[in-house]
């Protein structure tokens, strides 16, 4: 099980999932946040978090999650925002994991040549995944789907 804070300094919000995830398929992966916005816990729950945790749990409260999610549950807590995103997650469910991470880095406010840079492929390759996830959104360009998916990614 990993354990991730989206405030660490090089966590880069939800690309740091994306990250671990390609890393450690095999691997449940639990967000421990101070962050209690609902569109945060849909989006970490729509990129296949196991747990979404709030930091200001009572200790005994948070261990006792980390043991059900350990054992195969996923724990998250209500959020209202759930029918709001689901459309969206439908079409992000659409997306291959390189678009996906190519998408949430773009989100991150890095260029295509800083992506192409840190997952070593050419910036032909990040263009060609950006396109495809354009298609699969519905929407023509970078502002677009950054507006589409701001529910996810929280800005």
């Amino acid at each position: 099980m990993i354990l991730l804070d989206l405030q660490l300094p090089d966590a880069h919000g939800l690309s740091a999932l994306l990250s671990l995830q390609a890393h450690a398929p095999t691997t449940r992966i639990v967000i421990v946040s101070a962050t209690e916005k609902p569109s945060s816990i849909e989006a970490a729950r729509a990129l296949g978090a196991a747990g979404y945790l709030f930091k200001s749990l009572p200790l005994d409260t948070i261990a006792a999650q980390l043991r059900a999610i350990d054992g195969g549950q996923s724990i998250f807590p209500p959020a209202d925002a759930a029918l709001a995103t689901s459309d969206l997650k439908a079409r992000l469910d659409t997306l291959s994991p390189a678009q996906l991470t190519v998408l949430m880095a773009l989100a991150d406010g890095r260029s295509n040549k800083e992506i192409a840079r840190e997952l070593d492929v050419t910036e032909a390759t990040i263009k060609a995944h950006l396109t495809a996830a354009f298609r699969k959104l519905g929407v023509s360009n970078r502002t677009q789907a950054l507006l589409t998916i701001q529910p996810v990614i929280g800005r």
